[in-house]
C-alpha cells in the first residue's frame, strides 16, 4: 500500500534546523535579536509598515480589536466559516459577534451580506481569507470607509497572497497572520500583526507583555491590561528560515493547485456533483485546496474512505454559529444557509510544498473513485 499522505506537513530545511540549534546554544531563547530581525524582515516585505510578532495568530486579532477600542456593546461582523478563534476574540474583548453568510463560490464572507448587517452599533469587520484567497479588497475598504469601520483582516492563511499585485498586509488596516504548523510558512506556533503607525505598534508591545512599559534599568509602568503573548527567539529563528523560502513555497503551491485542476479535468464537477475552488492563480496562495462534497455522501464517510486509501483529508471549517457556545447567544440552524451547507460538506485535500505531482494524481484518483462509488 502507498505511504500515508497527510493533508499538510511543514517543510523545515537543515539550514533552519542548524540555525535553531545555534539559537539554543546562544543562551538567548526568549524574545531577543531573532524576534527583532524577523519583525524587520516582515516589515520590509509589507512595505515598511510596523509589524509585531506574537505567540499565536489568535491573540493578534484580539490585540488589534483592543487597540481599535472595541468593547462592550460594539458589534463586529465576521464570517461563520473560519476557525472558531475568529469569533472568540470578539467575545474576549466584550464585543458582540455578528455573522454574515458566505459567497457560494469563494466561500469567503459575502460583502453584500456585510453591508446588510451593519447597524449603528457596528464598529469593525473581520474578513477571513479562506484557503489564502482574499476577498474583494477594494470593495471591503470602500464599505469600511463609508461606515467608518475598522478592519481586522484575518489573513491567518494568506501569507504570500496578493491583491492587484500587492502583498496582503502591505496595505489596509490591521492585518493578522498565523505561523501555526500547517500554515504556508511556520514558526511552529506564532503569528504577526501588521499595524498602521508607531503608536499602535507601541501599544501592541504593551498588550503582548503584561502591559509593561520599561524606562531605564529599574523603571517600569503598567497602564493597560496586557497578557503574555510574546514570540520566542527559537520560533523566530524557524520563521526566518521559512520566510526566506516564501516565494518558492508559494510558487510550488500554485503549481500543485494547477495540477489538481488539470488532473481532475473540466468535467469533474458535472460528473461528481462536487464543487472545486475558484481558479484564482493571481491572488491566492493556495494554503488549502478545498472541495465541497455533494450531499449524497457525508464528509465523515468520505474522510474515512480516503483514509482507507492512506490519504489524509482536512476539515476546514464547521460553521461557528452552530457551536454550543454560540447557540447560547441565540444563533441556530437556518440563519446562514450557504455557510451551513459549505460547513457540512467542505474538505481540504493534501496540499503542502513537499508534495509532488504524483501525490496530486493519487489523491485525485482516490477521490474520484470514492465519489463515483
Amino acid at each position: 500500500m502507498n505511504k500515508f499522505l497527510p493533508f499538510s506537513r511543514p517543510s523545515i530545511d537543515e539550514v533552519t534546523i542548524a540555525a535553531v540549534a545555534e539559537t539554543l546554544r546562544s543562551g538567548w531563547i526568549t524574545s531577543g535579536p531573532k524576534v527583532q530581525e524577523f519583525e524587520r524582515q516582515l516589515s520590509e516585505y509589507f512595505g515598511g509598515r510596523p509589524v509585531r510578532t506574537f505567540n499565536s495568530g489568535t491573540c493578534t486579532m484580539e490585540i488589534a480589536l483592543r487597540i481599535a477600542g472595541l468593547g462592550h456593546g460594539d458589534e463586529v461582523i465576521t464570517t461563520p466559516i473560519s476557525w472558531v478563534a475568529t469569533a472568540n476574540v470578539i467575545l474576549e474583548v466584550g464585543a458582540i459577534p455578528v455573522f454574515a453568510d458566505v459567497d457560494p463560490v469563494t466561500r469567503n464572507i459575502d460583502l453584500d451580506k456585510v453591508e446588510a448587517a451593519i447597524t449603528p452599533c457596528t464598529k469593525a469587520i473581520i474578513p477571513v481569507y479562506l484557503a489564502g484567497k482574499p476577498v474583494d479588497m477594494d470593495r471591503l475598504y470602500k464599505i469600511a470607509a463609508r461606515h467608518k469601520l475598522r478592519v481586522v483582516e484575518d489573513a491567518a492563511q494568506a501569507i504570500g497572497a496578493t491583491w492587484q499585485g500587492k502583498p496582503i498586509g502591505s496595505f489596509g488596516d490591521f492585518v493578522s497572520f498565523s505561523f501555526q504548523a500547517n500554515k504556508n510558512i511556520t514558526t511552529s506556533e506564532g503569528g504577526c500583526l501588521v499595524l498602521n503607525n508607531a503608536e499602535e505598534a507601541a501599544l501592541a508591545e504593551k498588550y503582548r507583555l503584561q502591559g509593561v512599559t520599561r524606562s531605564g534599568y529599574d523603571g517600569i509602568e503598567v497602564d493597560v491590561l496586557g497578557g503574555k503573548f510574546n514570540m520566542t527567539d527559537i520560533a523566530a529563528t524557524i520563521g526566518l528560515g521559512q520566510f526566506a523560502q516564501l516565494n518558492v513555497i508559494t510558487a510550488q503551491r500554485r503549481k500543485l493547485a494547477r495540477h489538481y485542476f488539470a488532473t481532475l479535468g473540466k468535467d469533474f464537477e458535472a460528473q461528481t456533483g462536487a464543487q472545486l475552488p475558484p481558479t484564482d492563480f493571481e491572488n491566492t496562495n493556495w494554503h488549502l485546496f478545498q472541495v465541497v462534497l455533494p450531499e449524497r455522501i457525508t464528509r465523515a464517510d468520505f474522510m474515512a474512505r480516503m483514509k482507507d486509501k492512506n490519504i489524509g483529508i482536512g476539515y476546514h471549517y464547521a460553521p461557528i454559529h452552530l457551536f454550543k457556545l454560540y447557540r447560547a447567544l441565540g444563533f441556530k440552524e437556518g440563519m446562514f444557509p450557504i455557510a451551513e451547507r459549505v460547513g457540512r460538506q467542505i474538505v481540504s485535500l493534501p496540499m503542502f510544498a513537499a508534495m509532488c505531482e504524483s501525490d496530486v494524481e493519487r489523491t485525485c484518483a482516490a477521490m474520484c473513485e470514492v465519489l463515483k462509488n
